[in-house]
């Protein structure tokens, strides 16, 4: 399934963790029926394809060169793309030396996904406090961009289906729109 997709592509057992962690958050905002709860875990589950590689900011850009190279959706390939942060605009991308392309999460589950990695650190939930305290290096403009992300995103974290009635089924079963893709 999608674990094994991380782990064929050559991600540490640290980076399939962090993954479902990531997807266990990222599904405490999928409660509301507006969610596409399939394309949330795949792109949860996948986000750091990227990290078979490299665990620069170029992660994100190398896991969606695999996700397609593996004949992914395009939402879950741009849900990796745009995952850094609350995304990243071309001219950041540039001074980052990365591709200079817009890779600001536009779609609700992109948006969850990138929120929820947010949260993450490692396996551990952290508070949106604690990231907003580790995101320096990404410059006052991506900050502010990742605080405002967890405003807008929060009041989905309360509806039903969200926080706490919620368990990481992750990869547990094939989703229907994206099942997992199998790896030699």
């Amino acid at each position: 399934m999608h674990e094994d997709i991380l782990r064929g592509a050559g991600c540490d057992e640290g980076v399939v963790s962090h993954c479902r962690a990531v997807t266990a958050v990222a599904l405490e905002y999928a409660g509301s029926s507006v969610v596409d709860r399939d394309l949330v875990v795949a792109g949860g589950m996948l986000h750091d394809l990227g990290r078979s590689r490299t665990h620069a900011l170029a992660h994100a850009e190398m896991g969606a060169e695999g996700a397609r190279a593996l004949g992914l959706p395009d939402e879950v390939v741009r849900t990796i793309r745009r995952h850094i942060g609350a995304g990243l605009t071309a001219e950041e991308c540039a001074l980052l030396g990365l591709l200079p392309a817009d890779a600001v999460p536009r779609h609700l589950e992109e948006q969850v996904v990138a929120h929820a990695d947010n949260l993450t650190k490692g396996t551990r939930a952290i508070t949106l406090e604690e990231r907003m305290d580790r995101s320096v290096v990404l410059g006052r403009k991506a900050a502010v961009r990742t605080f405002r992300l967890g405003l807008e995103l929060e009041p989905l974290r309360h509806l039903p289906g969200g926080r706490s009635s919620l368990k990481c089924q992750a990869d547990k079963a094939p989703l229907s729109r994206f099942p997992a893709q199998e790896s030699d």
